[in-house]
């Protein structure tokens, strides 16, 4: 009776109070994790267990646990989060803006890059402090997709093409972000986009296409780094397909990502995904069978329907009724979302270690210098003819569309303050003039001699005015922004008609892009670029602007395009030739805005720069031959000029930084995480099996500008005593100039012969040394030289010789020797047993495919598989479903064919000649295969 008062009395002080007694064992910060969260777990009822699956994770007043939402924001400083106290609207953070993720890959550098996920670490705290319900501290950083082609639109979002750089930077970034107590997280990190996601365009219909090999030593490479460091709590889901399954229900989120930590993950979907595998992907015909899976087949929060939790309560209720879902299997999630609290200090009666951080970190002086000092090791020196650094110019010229202008992307924060570049060399030189480059134009409407002009409504042809007056800024590619000179905001619009309302092209569905299409008679078309329709959700595949009989600018096909003249009203390019040609120097600013011409949802076709910023560069050098160019892009672009500086949109510090390279403050080190090509005629972005179409730096076979790993210095450095011997690779590095310096000494090794296609070469590791002239280090590497073995299903070290090349870019090594491993050899296929279809050693033609629903993966014709270095006997069985045949022929020569005719996976034979060598299986169209064996 004593004992019921006491409890009594705890659970009427908790209501009244909003505390959680402290003599709860879920509160005992000295209990171990686990045996916290079964208690906490123990006290939940179904209903309070099922709302912390979402992703806003309503309060429990009873027990003293407060709201919770996951998914802030936090890319490359922290970005923004949704306020469910103001309809989760989108709440945009000011505070340190650090480079690009992909400008942070590009310093090479992971001891930096920790330091940064800390800061990015701390300012989250800091904001949480003062809103806890805004600023939750489950992250949505790192972003771990390769970026193993530059059109994706999402590129400036990942670190590198190659899956050891990308997974060394993204540990240090989540070790960074988690804080280093042992038994608590400063904020819990989760992985983006778990995996193979590289293509927006159909994001969600497309299928990636992967062979086992190229699955497992690319795509989940990094992801298994991070994971396996215990550098992340989990993973989120991507929204695309792979071998034809959506992501969010593949078995690998247990399978494999959970096997490679000990630690407990908390693994999460991408938003409204759930929601798209009935909706959009249609891949299952409910929603509770959806929901089901999505829990069944690892992933333990939804993050759907905004903040509210109750209809995906009542379709998992529905889940449950049906036997699609257990409780244990309910519980199983939610002790993943459990402990991921607890390690955050949800329930400990202090709120942890990290609860001491608050608001003061945020944009502090020494995040401020860290963010100074990163981008300036992030940009990268493309081309140098002996102009920089520049010698104490008495004038300088600094023009261009991003001279004196800063943008921030879609997962950025707002900077609270900027330095532009124009900033950064006016703090060097005392005279410095500036102007933007653009072309002033007016677009006068040929079939009424009238004028595109801006009014408080629509956009309109009528009479010239100052409202008939645009700025006009062609970004990359094809794809321009007009600014109104009269009222200074963007034409843009619904799909039509036009008006000019926006500051700044920066919503979900950027609107304000165009591109002006010059016909073979002189006059322009204007195409509507302002939103991608490819997902069949409009009428018009290619929309252009036309002119109603009122007027006013709408939006039909290309017959129906109006035509026009564009009049040059101020030459701004002439305008700033003038400028250089009077200066010591000119420092032309040029690239991307990071919104415009692809970024989430847009891909793009065109790696091109801009035809205005193009003539830009090219009338500034001709006027001044002592230019700079500086490159601010999120992604690769065809720009090839004597001084080429390139760096990310770079955040605050980013006018500092370009100007601490240019005048010899820092002496430049970045370098590119990428493969830049020459040309833009790539292989199809939907393609992700690198090997096959030739992309990246493991298999480039197209035209490249600047190789992976590139980058030049203000210094020289010599390469001397390789030793490899064993795992063990060494190597002296000698800065021979007359400045400090840093070099990113780059290892990598080329396996002379193999069972299976290994890449041309492969970075095998890295590191950034830091030298004063005439100074050596001795930089030694660890390799591990696993392959995947398809023909036995696990990771093998094949014995071979291997060439070890060390240099300082893909394509400059500077030291070579061949090494012996010693390893397995790979024996002949023996396919008497039963062998998968995906196993193959190449292919041709086929398509990849579910098996089941939920498990295994299968061989769909038409097309070939063939089975190298094998021994087979005279029965052939299979496994294989659809209408047609499988022809059985041992190289050429056809040895045996079956018939298959049934629509479930049903077991079909026949007799062959048995034999050994090279076995092809070529399946007609209609016919998916699963496994075989020949006895």
């Amino acid at each position: 009776m004593i004992r019921r008062t006491l409890v009594a009395a705890c659970l009427l002080s908790t209501l009244l109070t909003g505390a959680a007694d402290p003599g709860l064992p879920f509160q005992d910060p000295s209990r171990p994790v686990a045996e916290r969260v079964d208690d906490l777990l123990g006290r939940l009822t179904l209903d309070e267990k099922l709302a912390l699956l979402h992703q806003a994770q309503a309060a429990i007043p009873r027990l003293g646990i407060a709201f919770h939402k996951n998914g802030t924001e936090a890319l490359h400083g922290v970005g923004w989060s949704n306020d469910q106290n103001d309809g989760w609207k989108q709440k945009i953070a000011g505070g340190t803006v650090f480079p690009q993720a992909l400008g942070l890959g590009s310093t090479w550098d992971p001891a930096l890059i920790q330091r940064v996920g800390s800061a990015v670490g701390d300012e989250l705290r800091g904001l949480n402090s003062e809103n806890p319900d805004l600023w939750g501290l489950q992250a949505w950083a790192p972003v771990v997709d390769l970026l193993r082609d530059p059109r994706a639109g999402r590129n400036e979002e990942g670190y590198s093409e190659d899956a050891l750089l990308t997974g060394a930077i993204s540990t240090a970034y989540g070790k960074g972000l988690q804080g280093d107590d042992p038994a608590h997280l400063k904020v819990a990190p989760v992985l983006k986009h778990y995996y193979a996601y590289n293509n927006e365009n159909r994001r969600g219909l497309e299928s990636s296409d992967l062979t086992p090999r190229i699955e497992k030593e690319y795509y989940q490479q990094a992801f298994r780094t991070a994971i396996s460091a215990n550098a992340a709590t989990g993973v989120m889901a991507s929204y695309n397909k792979v071998n034809g399954r959506p992501t969010h229900v593949d078995a690998d989120l247990n399978a494999e990502v959970r096997s490679w930590t000990d630690q407990r993950l908390y693994n999460v979907s991408d938003a409204w995904a759930p929601h798209s595998l009935t909706d959009y992907q249609q891949y299952f015909a409910t929603k509770p069978e959806a929901f089901a899976a999505v829990i069944k087949q690892g992933l333990d929060s939804f993050t759907i329907d905004d903040n509210r939790a109750q209809p995906m309560i009542d379709i998992l209720k529905e889940a449950l009724a049906k036997g699609l879902l257990t409780e244990a299997d309910v519980d199983d999630s939610v002790r993943s979302a459990l402990t991921i609290r607890t390690r955050l200090g949800h329930f400990d009666p202090d709120g942890g270690p990290y609860k001491k951080i608050t608001k003061d970190v945020v944009d502090s002086p020494a995040h401020r210098a860290l963010n100074r000092e990163t981008a300036g090791k992030a940009a990268v020196l493309l081309k140098n003819s002996g102009l920089l650094p520049l010698k104490n110019p008495s004038s300088a010229a600094v023009v261009g569309p991003l001279a004196d202008a800063l943008h921030r992307d879609w997962y950025g924060g707002q900077p609270t303050y900027q330095v532009t570049p124009l900033a950064g060399v006016k703090e060097k030189v005392a005279d410095v003039s500036t102007g933007t480059g653009l072309e002033r134009i007016a677009l006068k409407h040929l079939d009424t001699g009238k004028y595109v002009t801006a009014t408080d409504g629509n956009v309109v042809v009528a009479d010239r005015t100052a409202l008939s007056e645009w700025d006009l800024t062609d970004w990359t590619g094809p794809v321009s922004t007009l600014r109104n000179v009269g009222n200074g905001k963007l034409l843009g619009g619904n799909w039509g008609p036009f008006n000019t309302v926006a500051d700044n092209p920066d919503g979900w569905y950027v609107q304000q892009q165009f591109a002006l299409e010059k016909q073979a008679d002189g006059s322009y078309l204007v195409k509507y670029e302002g939103y991608e329709i490819d997902e069949g959700w409009f009428w018009i595949d290619e929309p252009y602007v036309t002119v109603g009989a009122d007027g006013v600018l709408g939006m039909g096909t290309k017959d129906q395009a109006a035509r026009f003249a564009k009049e040059v009203l101020v030459d701004g390019i002439a305008e700033a030739a003038r400028q250089a040609a009077s200066k010591d120097v000119a420092v032309v600013v040029v690239g991307s805005h990071p919104f415009v011409y692809a970024r989430e949802f847009h891909d793009r076709d065109d790696l091109r720069l801009g035809d205005g910023q193009k003539r830009l560069i090219e009338a500034v050098r001709k006027a001044n031959p002592r230019t700079v160019v500086v490159l601010e892009t999120s992604y690769p672009v065809i720009v090839d000029t004597p001084n080429l500086l390139w760096t990310t949109h770079a955040g605050a510090e980013t006018g500092h930084a370009v100007a601490d390279v240019l005048f010899g403050a820092v002496n430049p080190a970045g370098r590119l995480t990428q493969t830049w090509y020459s040309t833009d005629d790539l292989p199809s972005i939907l393609n992700y099996d690198i090997a096959a179409t030739g992309m990246t730096y493991l298999y480039n076979r197209q035209p490249t500008l600047y190789p992976f790993g590139h980058g030049l210095s203000y210094t020289t450095f010599g390469y001397q005593g390789l030793k490899a011997q064993g795992n063990q690779v060494s190597v002296k590095v000698t800065n021979t100039g007359r400045v400090a310096g840093d070099e990113v000494v780059q290892l990598y090794t080329s396996q002379q012969e193999s069972r299976f296609k290994q890449p041309d070469k492969q970075l095998r590791g890295f590191q950034r040394v830091s030298l004063r002239p005439g100074e050596s280090k001795t930089v030694t590497f660890t390799v591990d030289f696993s392959t995947w073995d398809q023909t036995r299903n696990r990771w093998i070290v094949e014995q071979a010789t291997h060439d070890v090349l060390v240099g300082s870019s893909s394509e400059r090594i500077r030291q070579r020797t061949t090494l012996q491993v010693r390893g397995e050899v790979v024996p002949p296929r023996d396919l008497t047993a039963t062998t998968r279809a995906m196993d193959f050693d190449t292919y041709a033609g086929v398509k990849f495919v579910p098996e089941t629903l939920l498990r295994g993966d299968a061989v769909a014709g038409p097309g070939t598989i063939s089975f190298t270095k094998a021994r087979f006997g005279a029965a052939f069985t299979a496994l294989a479903a659809g209408t047609g045949t499988i022809e059985v022929r041992r190289g050429t020569t056809l040895i045996g064919t079956v018939s298959v005719s049934s629509a479930e996976w049903s077991t079909v034979s026949a007799a062959v000649r048995a034999g050994s060598g090279d076995l092809r299986l070529v399946l007609s169209e209609g016919v998916r295969l699963s496994s075989f064996s020949l006895k």
